[in-house]
């Protein structure tokens, strides 16, 4: 659960960053950010969750 929290926390801080940085307007980030909810809720959060798993523990073991 942790490295889902960092991971959430880092994904945020990105995004508040392309939006500081205007690389990202709020159009596009409230989409991001809507995308990313409803993708929560269906059936692929169990293999995109996998899937970062997969590559946390890869890269922390190289």
């Amino acid at each position: 659960m942790a490295i889902t929290l960092s991971l959430v926390l880092i994904l945020g801080l990105l995004l508040a960053l392309l939006i500081r940085y205007k690389s990202l307007g709020l159009g596009a980030a409230a989409v991001a950010v809507l995308f990313g909810f409803y993708l929560a809720s269906t059936d692929a959060r169990h293999t995109i969750n996998e899937l970062t798993t997969a590559v946390t523990h890869a890269i922390t073991n190289h």
